[in-house]
């Protein structure tokens, strides 16, 4: 015997063949988003009151922008993209080095990495400025034999000081990035490599490095970026960059405000200009470890541009 199941009333088939009816089109309502609208007019709100507050301060303006393509700013803007590339250059190359050394199977050569790392990042690097400047009250000469002789302190000029201080200092931060980088990749890769028959120096720099430089960029970058401020700093040894600079004009001008506003537009500029440019360069090096790279600044603003149309359209 069989059992009868009621399948109720025999469903009728959607769409236009059916009932003759054409299909009724989706009514996409966008979600409304109250508290970013509310957020937004407190932030508005707050930098018009910031904006208006300085404008009613004893600050001359003009002078602002009159100082801000004077000579002597423009100098020590240059001094600045000098001692900041020459200082991360040499913290660059001390800091793939150090992190070799701390990686390396040799208590000694580790040993000394550590001791450098320890010290650098444990002092001020005002501090270690002031040290190298000070230097000649130490040593009067820098006697290396018959290769080099001379009076310390003809050889510790500022920008010899500043080199020096920034570029070690810098040095102990960038071989823990570098060390973070390398054990990033998977130890696979390096039995790999010796299997084919590649020295250790030859792992390194054809496959570990290229590998590691993903999770290096990134916080080099910032490092960079912190560069060009901390060279600031080095006013304090004598060296015109271009916080002194400012600084100068501001105390013979009577302009002393007015001219740590020009300093400041600079340094925005500068930060600006640079984090661009690490942007496009993390994006080269994610070109292997994401499905789609991220998109550039211009891309989203073309996104957003086309969200608002879209929203346009939707009402």
């Amino acid at each position: 015997m069989t059992d009868k199941i009621d399948k109720g009333p025999a469903a009728t088939p959607a769409g236009p063949g059916a009932s003759g009816n054409p299909y009724e089109a989706i009514k996409a309502i966008p979600v409304r988003h109250y508290g970013r609208w509310i957020s937004a007019v407190v932030v508005a709100v707050i930098l018009a009151w910031l904006v208006y507050a300085f404008s009613q301060g004893k600050i001359i303006w003009g002078t602002v922008g009159d100082k801000l393509f004077d000579p002597a700013v423009l100098s020590g803007l240059g001094n600045t993209i000098i001692i900041s590339i020459s200082a991360m250059a040499l913290g660059l190359a001390l800091g793939i080095l150090f992190a070799v050394m701390r990686l390396s199977k040799n208590p000694v050569t580790s040993f000394v990495s550590w001791l450098y790392i320890w010290f650098f990042r444990g002092t001020p690097v005002y501090v270690q400025l002031l040290v190298w400047f000070s230097l000649p009250l130490i040593f009067q000469y820098i006697d290396l034999g018959p290769i080099y002789k001379n009076e310390t302190v003809d050889v510790m000029t500022p920008f010899m000081v500043a080199l020096l201080g920034l570029g070690l200092n810098e040095g102990a931060y960038m071989a823990e990035i570098v060390r973070a980088g390398i054990q990033s990749v998977d130890e696979g890769q390096t039995e790999a490599s010796h299997a084919l028959g590649m020295t250790q120096t030859q792992t390194m720099r054809r496959v570990v490095l290229p590998q590691a430089m993903r999770v290096i960029i990134p916080p080099t970058g910032n490092e960079f970026i912190n560069m060009l401020k901390t060279s600031s700093l080095v006013s304090a040894v004598q060296y015109t960059e271009l916080l002194r600079a400012s600084s100068n004009i501001g105390s013979t001008a009577g302009a002393v405000i007015e001219m740590y506003f020009v300093a400041s537009i600079w340094y925005l500029a500068l930060t600006s200009v640079f984090s661009v440019g690490q942007y496009y360069l993390e994006r080269r090096y994610a070109r292997g470890s994401l499905r789609s790279l991220p998109p550039t600044p211009f891309e989203r603003l073309k996104a957003n541009l086309n969200m608002f149309r879209r929203t346009e359209v939707a009402k």
